[in-house]
């Protein structure tokens, strides 16, 4: 009986029987190197899908205004301030949910705080925050304002009212001013001005109608 001891198997014997490496990647097809894929086109659309939306700009433009305040008061010096706020508070000015109608400035211990403002709470806000419509908020100004202030109001008589809440890109910005109080006559003059501007207004808004 001849002995096969000693004898390499034939390479054609090998391909017939592939590795289990191999078996396990016989489905996969090798790219070749002459293979080439379409290139798409820059401009063209791949599928109708809606334009992008716009990034939400900052919120701009006076939130609420006093308008009581420039009836009572003789308005004369207007300053800037920030304002300390809380959350829902921001949210809720971005709703305008704000009446500045009994506010006013209390200038105290070297620092000025907004009294009186009422923020109405939304719906959605946090129920484990105890939201205070009328709270004391502190309002920012530097070193000089304040010490103008306080002199003014103590010294010679001004009164410092609370005149608009506004947005100044991405902060809230109160608007507060020095007044001196007006006299009876005076406010009856203050509203017939009012009205003869509301008049004229309208004059000029039927003229152009017309027109």
């Amino acid at each position: 009986m001849p002995s096969y001891r000693g004898l390499k198997p034939c390479p054609s014997t090998l391909s017939k029987r592939p590795a289990k490496k191999d078996r396990a990647l016989s489905g996969i097809q090798p790219l070749c190197s002459s293979t080439r894929f379409p290139i798409a086109d820059i401009d063209a659309t791949p599928y109708n899908a809606p334009p992008m939306a716009k990034l939400k700009k900052n919120p701009t433009g006076t939130i609420a205004q006093n308008k009581k305040a420039r009836h009572d008061y003789f308005i004369e010096h207007k300053f800037e301030a920030g304002l300390v706020l809380a959350g829902w508070e921001v949210k809720s000015l971005r709703a305008t949910k704000v009446q500045l109608v009994d506010s006013y400035v209390l200038l105290k211990d070297g620092e000025a705080w907004l009294m009186g403002c009422h923020i109405t709470p939304l719906k959605t806000a946090s129920t484990h925050v105890i939201a205070d419509p009328t709270r004391t908020r502190k309002l920012l100004l530097n070193k000089r304002e304040l010490e103008k202030l306080t002199s003014s109001v103590q010294q010679k008589g001004y009164a410092c009212v609370a005149l608009s809440v506004y947005w100044k890109e991405h902060l809230i910005k109160c608007e507060i001013a020095l007044g001196k109080g007006k006299k009876e006559y005076d406010k009856r003059h203050t509203e017939r001005e009012r009205d003869s501007d509301r008049e004229l207004q309208r004059a000029v808004r039927s003229k152009g109608k017309d027109d």
